[in-house]
């Protein structure tokens, strides 16, 4: 079994038995907190990306691409060698180097905000960055009525029943709401240990795996 954009829209109608016009303008934010909930919950290669970036000699920030949701590691690039950088509080990196001033080549970093990562020390010079980092894919709402995503053709029944689990909130249905609840993190735990066979558990940097779920 798998969605299309259409089809799910349409289950989601039939399971809640109702096609009310308040409640169908909501169908795609229904699909996106289902969306946003698993992505949050299970780790999946699939859902991974490797790119490069730069910073500049005294520039103590690193923006982070715009579809970043966890880093996984970022390594800056020296000589072609790769130094890891440890990921830290901001608070941290504020008392390791209290002036910003403080040039280096950097041995830490921290989330900084949505869209910029902090460095510690500040560069002293020009270097790459290498981040390997947990992507959001596009919402299946994005895309035509007859587009799929990994997740729907993949994960249907955790999409269904994530997307059913808000519908059923909207609606004030809290015993079928508790239902689907029960239905989707079965199947988020089924998801899960799918990218578990992966060998997600056996990386280098698992102690990052915290940070995501």
């Amino acid at each position: 079994m798998s969605f299309t954009y259409a089809t799910l829209k349409t289950a989601i109608q039939n399971y809640c038995e109702t096609s009310e016009t308040t409640f169908d303008a909501n169908l795609p934010v229904f699909i996106k907190e289902a969306e946003e909930r698993i992505l949050k919950n299970v780790d999946m290669p699939v859902f991974r990306k490797n790119v490069t970036g730069s910073a500049s000699t005294g520039n103590t920030y690193l923006e982070s691409p715009s579809d970043f949701l966890a880093p996984y590691s970022l390594a800056v690039i020296s000589s072609s060698v790769y130094s890891y950088l440890l990921l830290k509080h901001v608070s941290f990196i504020r008392d390791y180097t209290p002036n910003s001033s403080t040039t280096g080549l950097p041995k830490y970093y921290a989330l900084f905000d949505d869209t910029t990562f902090l460095l510690g020390p500040t560069p002293d010079a020009d270097y790459t960055f290498e981040l390997h980092y947990k992507f959001r894919p596009a919402s299946l709402t994005v895309g035509a009525e007859s587009g799929t995503t990994w997740l729907s053709d993949n994960a249907p029944d955790a999409l269904l029943y994530g997307s059913l689990v808000e519908a059923s909130t909207f609606l004030k249905v809290q015993e079928e709401s508790a239902q689907y609840e029960q239905r989707f993190k079965e199947a988020v735990g089924a998801l899960a240990r799918f990218g578990e066979g992966y060998g997600v558990r056996d990386e280098y940097r698992d102690d990052i795996r915290g940070a995501v779920q």
